[in-house]
């Protein structure tokens, strides 16, 4: 491969097309792993050659160098001048906040693979409460479909969407996976998933979710 140096310097951290990828789907590859692994971080980690190697699992530099650059070309890395730290208060207080800003119509929910939602901003309880419970149906219903959209029509995508006549969405329903559990996002409008908010949802979620209970665990 082409030799290229890293700039010292700089903290690695996810964009949130890499946030998105990283969370969109169970599959696993070595591109998620290591975006998963970062998200894993109490603090966004220095871009040298042996956090790459840590991060990655891989022990040959220049493979690791052919993964950073990969994702690199794909827009799922950035590098930071000043570190962040990991989400710290509870979800409780910053899911709000973090939901409003990822929505054009500032309507978004946060709920779980039981139907039952964590947070929600602009929509009503009731609201929630039967979104929420919709979220989960549909759910079911792709595990049931799966070989038919993935296998047969090539469509991966885990999301489902209520449309207009013009195919635009008025409501979507985007799961993120997180470990072994599934959380769903409904967003009513056009979704602002390229937002800095996203990549700190995420990151709050597998500290909670994975990281924390990693570490419960051990």
């Amino acid at each position: 491969m082409e030799r290229f140096e890293l700039i010292d310097g700089l903290y690695l951290y996810p964009t949130p097309a890499g946030a998105y990828y990283a969370i969109s789907s169970p599959e696993t590859d070595k591109p998620r792993r290591f975006l998963i692994r970062l998200l894993q971080q109490e603090q966004t980690p220095a871009l040298n050659i042996a956090q790459l190697q840590a991060l990655m699992e891989i022990d040959d530099e220049d493979k690791a160098l052919q993964l950073l650059l990969y994702c690199q070309k794909l827009g799922w890395v950035q590098g930071l001048d000043t570190p962040l730290q990991a989400p710290q208060s509870a979800l409780e207080a910053i899911l709000p906040d973090l939901l409003g800003k990822i929505s054009e119509s500032g309507k978004v929910l946060l709920a779980d693979d039981q139907g039952f939602y964590l947070a929600c901003s602009g929509f009503p309880h009731e609201v929630a409460e039967e979104l929420s419970a919709l979220s989960a149906e549909l759910a079911t219903v792709h595990k049931r479909r799966s070989g038919l959209l993935i296998n047969n029509m090539g469509i991966s995508s885990h999301a489902w969407a209520i449309v207009d006549p013009f195919g635009n969405s008025q409501i979507g329903f985007w799961p993120m996976f997180v470990g072994k559990h599934r959380f769903v996002l409904a967003i009513t409008g056009v979704p602002h998933f390229n937002q800095a908010e996203f990549v700190t949802l995420a990151w709050a979620l597998i500290t909670r979710y994975l990281t924390k209970a990693a570490d419960a665990a051990n």
